[in-house]
């Protein structure tokens, strides 16, 4: 046997940052196929609209409100969670947030905050769902990534760095994960319209870019599919991928070409500079 593939007959989906972007898209496309799907973002979020939305679906959306820097709330979110609608057997760690950095303009409160959320918030839910999974024998887990952790992009010093973060953390702990029957995976998306996008100073020039509800139904056949690495679109990933092979100095000089960064002002990553920015 093969390991455990998620199943709307075995029990529920939590997402962690369902409320907007692919993870909004996701959570519908997840109601779409049959499951119930705990759905958690921070209050205030539009869930309830989402909810309202998944009336006419084969599945069901129920909001479970939570900050995922809160490692608390996550761990006794996912106890009401399967309290009231069933069992986890598929956790998909989506909850993200894009802070862009510029080399001439370091913060450190820029790489907290993302740190924070993009890295933190994912273990603060990771640990307490394995927990659960190892004892009953059986899950299934989607860490989110991006086309961002496999070399670096202009302002992307703490997205991308918490980006790489997953995927090693992803292709680690899937050595004992297997051991157990947890299957573990890692979503790396490319462009994606989401309002996070919008924050690069780059998105005007990016490949690819595609709608969240495209970027989700990619996501969803790649998780039925069950391999480790789900990356999409084809073609930027691929390229990209024989870009991380290059030579350093030939892919800088690329990059920097192509997003136009080579002709950016030494000053652009000052704009918009707060108090807070100086921490």
């Amino acid at each position: 046997m093969g390991l455990y593939r998620a199943n709307p007959k075995d029990g529920a989906v939590w997402i962690t940052g369902g409320s907007s972007g692919i993870g909004r898209a996701l959570t519908k496309e997840l109601a779409r196929a049959g499951y119930t799907v705990a759905v958690t973002a921070r209050e205030g979020d539009e869930i309830d609209a989402l909810v309202a939305e998944a009336e006419n679906l084969a599945g069901r959306i129920l909001p479970y409100p939570c900050d995922v820097t809160d490692e608390a709330g996550l761990d006794a979110t996912l106890a009401a969670i399967e309290n009231e609608a069933g069992l986890v057997v598929l956790a998909i760690f989506n909850a993200g947030t894009y802070v862009p950095v510029a080399g001439e303009n370091l913060s450190v409160r820029k790489f907290r905050r993302t740190f924070d959320v993009n890295l933190q918030g994912v273990v603060n839910g990771l640990v307490p769902a394995t927990r659960r999974m190892q004892k009953r024998g059986f899950g299934h887990i989607v860490l989110l990534g991006s086309i961002s952790a496999w070399f670096g992009w202009p302002t992307t010093a703490a997205y991308g760095a918490s980006k790489a973060a997953i995927n090693v953390m992803a292709q680690a702990l899937k050595y004992d994960l297997d051991k157990v029957n947890i299957r573990i995976q890692v979503a790396n998306p490319g462009f994606v319209n989401t309002p996070l996008l919008q924050l690069q100073q780059t998105a005007s020039m990016l490949p690819a870019l595609m709608e969240p509800e495209d970027a989700a139904r990619r996501m969803f056949r790649g998780i039925e599919r069950g391999g480790f690495e789900i990356a999409f679109p084809r073609r930027l990933a691929w390229g990209l991928k024989l870009a991380s092979m290059m030579p350093q100095p030939l892919r800088h000089w690329l990059i920097a070409t192509l997003t136009g960064w080579r002709s950016r002002p030494l000053s652009f990553g000052r704009m918009g500079r707060s108090k807070a920015d100086k921490t």
